[in-house]
C-alpha cells in the first residue's frame, strides 16, 4: 500500500486546490500546517521543499520509480497528482490540452489578479499606515471582473471549464472564484459561473478539502505582525 502524501498547507485558495484534489482522488495524506501569518513558510526545512517560500507543497514518499519526491507550486502539484492517479486530467489528447489551458489561465491570470484584488480592496487600506489606493483598487477589481466574464462565457458552452468533464482545472479555479464577494464582484450578470460554483460546492470532495483546518483561517486586517510577515518580508 502506498504511504500517505505529506501535504504542507494553510487554508487559503491555493491550499484548497491540493486538499480538494487529494480528497477527490481518494489519496491518503498527512497535513503539516504552514502558518503563513506566523512566517512558517520561511523556515529552512520548508524552504528545502518549497524554495519560493509559498505553500502548498507536497512530499510523496512513493514518487517516480518508487523514490520520494517533493513538489511545489499548486499547478504543478495538481498535474503531478493527476498524472499519478490518471484522474481528472482528461482522457483524450484534446481534453488534456484543454485542462492545461485552463489550469494555466488560473495560475497566470485569475489567481494573481484575484489575489491582488483581495490585497488592495481588503488588506492595504487596513495597514499601518493605510494604503487606500483608488487606482490599484479599480485596476484589480476590473481585471477580476474581466476574467470572470471569460469564465462565464466559457461555462455558457461547457458544463465544466475544460469541457463536459470535471478536472483539476475546476479544482484550481473554484477556490478563488468562490471568494468573488471579497473581490467586489457580482454574479448577477454571470449565471453560468453561478451555476458552476453551486455545482462544485455540492461535491463532497470539495466540501472536505475546503473544510480542512477551516478554523485556522483568519482575517489579517487586525493582525499587524501577520501583515508584516505576509506583505513586507522577503
Amino acid at each position: 500500500m502506498n504511504q500517505p502524501i505529506d501535504l504542507y498547507f494553510w487554508p487559503t485558495p491555493n491550499g484548497w486546490k491540493i486538499s480538494i484534489a487529494l480528497e477527490e482522488m481518494g489519496l491518503a495524506y498527512n497535513t503539516h500546517l504552514i502558518n503563513i501569518g506566523a512566517g512558517d513558510q520561511f523556515e529552512p526545512e520548508f524552504l528545502k521543499i518549497s524554495p519560493n517560500n509559498r505553500m502548498p507543497a507536497i512530499v510523496d514518499p512513493d514518487g517516480p520509480d518508487g523514490a520520494p519526491i517533493s513538489v511545489f507550486e499548486s499547478g504543478a502539484i495538481l498535474q503531478y497528482l493527476s498524472n499519478k492517479t490518471g484522474l481528472f486530467g482528461g482522457s483524450s489528447a484534446r481534453e488534456k490540452i484543454a485542462v492545461t489551458e485552463w489550469l494555466m489561465w488560473q495560475m497566470g491570470g485569475l489567481g494573481p489578479m484575484a489575489g491582488q484584488a483581495h490585497h488592495f480592496l481588503k488588506y492595504a487600506p487596513a495597514m499601518d499606515p493605510p494604503n487606500d489606493l483608488p487606482y490599484a483598487k479599480d485596476r484589480y477589481r476590473a481585471e477580476a471582473a474581466r476574467l470572470y466574464g471569460v469564465l462565464d462565457r466559457r461555462l455558457a458552452q461547457n458544463e465544466f471549464v475544460a469541457g463536459g468533464f470535471y478536472s483539476i482545472a475546476d479544482m484550481a479555479i473554484w477556490g478563488w472564484a468562490s471568494l468573488w464577494e471579497g473581490q467586489q464582484q457580482t454574479l448577477e450578470d454571470k449565471p453560468h459561473m453561478k451555476r458552476w460554483l453551486e455545482t462544485l460546492a455540492a461535491r463532497p470532495g470539495i466540501q472536505r478539502g475546503r473544510a480542512l483546518f477551516a478554523e485556522k483561517r483568519a482575517d489579517f486586517r487586525e493582525d499587524k505582525d501577520a501583515q508584516s510577515t505576509l506583505f513586507t518580508k522577503k
